[in-house]
């Protein structure tokens, strides 16, 4: 067999497949092109789905007509002027964008600089190039992409519908607009204006979050939690949803580097982390998430699309962005979303069927008091010493409070309110200065207890237990390696580890509130985490899962009568405790109904 070269038409064609995917791939490339010149204003008009038309016009700097014809060939920028692939500030620097389009369409670009006399244009049709000609045009860039496709019929047979290949162009969009406040953008296609987001003002952090709520909605907004935090060179700053504010997929997080939109598994899940006893299972966060980072400190350079990246210290990144959530978290004290209030209105409405997390939720068998002493779930590993701290945890109770005198204003001034009554053992009503609350003791409660525990953990040393005969786990040579550099720091959450030998490592001390866990499926999967995020969240998550587990078993369980006193108690710690709003398992621990809620509700508004 022969070898020979690719005709350079064909090799624009095959490299088009990685950058232009989908007429929304190729308008991404055309307006961060745009936003690259400086424009302030960008719009992008659709025909069919952008299979027949793609037009974005800017009014950016413009190009020379030389400029112009380099432009379209292969590999040709002016973002790159030092040729350092560890100093990119533009969101283009591949010089791939232009003729991969011009290859598998007819692709004309128009433009002017503010000092010519004329415009410039030029045709690529199907990777041929046509001379560049004057023409009448004023500031900025013109970029038409018709027929997108027609000369690889192929890929057409890929493309979904209209209606769906509008809709991931809408989205892409949005996902840069959302960046980028001090630029007004506009979307239209054959029936119409499908987007007009306006200049919201200098970029700063009142345009970003105006922009941010006009994309995510007012109902994110005002459930959100603002984030600025700085590590080494690191900035992390935006919005972050409240835990009771959460969606049903994974596409309400947006996450961004250095202005651009970018889908990393290090970022989603440090999100995730940080929202992991917040958000109910099957249900995701919300969040407009911006990281600043050195150029030489992130590679961009991953793929075509520019949509990956590699940071140098990913635990770093990792670490801030937990942190910060979690410290906003914490701030918001017992708040809860507003939605959680909605949620409740609509499911008091006749035939609403609403409920909760897609899910109706069905609260614990009400049942005799509960005494720890006599569970038989309980937790093992936990020492007696240990179990009697939470010994006073679940005192039998007598009558709620019924019939006593009317709450005095200062009680009711209290953000949770004043105990008012406890229905069917299970719910406290509490009155507030302008309407009502209603707690679910069990599940407040239960965070109450789980951050009491957590404190405990982080202000004292981890019981450790001593295995009887240490456990030795064979392992990949690497992966024991990997094990070994991180001792020291696995010995301080508990867990003892020392080389046996080539391949294996052998276990001789866990932590005590793990039990009789599987030593070697701990290993493993604390392999598994550092693989992939480089830390031991593995050996975290299950301790917190067991702290989470034994705060569970150990609270106020439905169906205890509580005292009046011991009602208002439980409010006022809830008041004091972080993370209060919602339970370890992310449901809300209260809703919070307003009087003019309840009036509406009684037609009397």
């Amino acid at each position: 067999m022969t070898i020979r070269r690719l005709d350079p038409i064909l090799i624009d064609r095959i490299a088009a497949g990685e950058v232009v995917e989908r007429p929304a791939s190729a308008v991404k490339e055309i307006v961060e092109n745009a936003i690259d010149a400086g424009a302030s204003r960008v719009e992008i008009v659709i025909e069919a789905g952008g299979r027949t038309l793609i037009r974005v016009t800017d009014d950016g700097s413009g190009m020379s007509p030389d400029d112009l014809a380099l432009a379209v060939e292969r590999h040709a920028t002016s973002k790159l002027p030092d040729g350092d692939l560890l100093a990119i500030h533009t969101l283009g620097f591949r010089g791939e964008a232009l003729p991969s389009i011009g290859a598998v369409a007819r692709l004309t670009i128009t433009t002017r600089r503010a000092d010519a006399s004329h415009g410039s244009s030029i045709l690529v049709d199907a990777g041929h190039k046509h001379a560049v000609k004057p023409a009448s045009f004023e500031r900025g860039t013109r970029v038409e992409i018709a027929d997108l496709f027609y000369a690889t019929p192929a890929r057409l047979k890929f493309l979904k519908t209209d209606r769906a290949e509008v809709q991931a162009i809408a989205d892409m969009i949005k996902r840069i607009a959302m960046a980028h406040p001090d630029i007004r953008f506009t979307l239209a296609q054959e029936s119409g204006t499908l987007i007009d987001y306006p200049i919201e003002g200098a970029n700063d952090a009142s345009a970003l979050a105006r922009r941010i709520g006009r994309i995510m909605g007012k109902d994110f907004t005002d459930n959100a939690l603002p984030i600025d935090a700085l590590r080494e060179d690191v900035r992390l700053y935006g919005l972050a949803g409240l835990g009771t504010y959460h969606r049903p997929t994974a596409n309400g997080a947006h996450l961004y580097v250095n202005g651009r939109p970018v889908r990393d598994r290090v970022l989603v899940g440090a999100i995730k982390a940080a929202y992991q006893d917040h958000v109910p299972n099957g249900r995701h966060p919300a969040a407009a998430l911006f990281i600043e980072v050195p150029p030489h400190l992130v590679d961009v350079n991953v793929h075509p699309a520019k949509s990956e990246v590699r940071f140098r210290d990913p635990g770093l990144i990792r670490g801030l962005i937990i942190g910060s959530i979690r410290d906003a978290l914490a701030g918001a004290g017992h708040r809860a979303s507003s939605t959680v209030a909605s949620r409740t209105l609509d499911a008091l409405r006749p035939h609403s069927g609403a409920s909760y997390a897609g899910a109706s939720y069905r609260p614990e068998p009400r049942s005799a008091p509960w005494d720890w002493r006599h569970s038989p779930s309980l937790p093992q590993g936990f020492s007696e010493a240990a179990q009697a701290t939470f010994a006073g945890l679940a005192t039998p109770s007598v009558d709620q409070r019924g019939a006593s005198q009317e709450p005095s204003l200062t009680d009711t001034a209290h953000p949770l309110g004043a105990a008012r009554a406890q229905l069917h053992g299970t719910y406290v009503v509490a009155q507030t200065s302008d309407g009502i609350v209603i707690v679910d003791q069990h599940a407040a409660h239960e965070r109450l207890v789980y951050e009491r525990l957590k404190r405990e953990r982080a202000t004292r040393a981890i019981a450790r237990q001593m295995l009887l005969i240490p456990a030795v786990i064979d392992l990949d040579p690497s992966d024991a390696q990997k094990l070994i550099d991180r001792a020291q720091v696995l010995a301080e959450l508990g867990l003892v580890i020392e080389p046996f030998g080539p391949g294996a490592v052998a276990v001789s001390e866990v932590p005590a509130a793990l039990g009789d866990s599987d030593v070697a499926a701990l290993v493993h999967d604390l392999i598994d985490s550092m693989e992939e995020w480089g830390t031991t969240l593995a050996l975290e998550d299950r301790l917190d899962h067991v702290l989470a587990t034994f705060a569970c078993h150990h609270s106020v369980r439905a169906g205890r009568r509580l005292r009046p006193e011991e009602m208002d108690a439980l409010l006022r710690e809830m008041e004091a405790t972080p993370n209060s709003g919602q339970c370890n398992h992310g449901r809300p621990t209260y809703v919070e109904l307003k009087l003019s809620d309840i009036e509406r509700l009684f037609g009397r508004s």
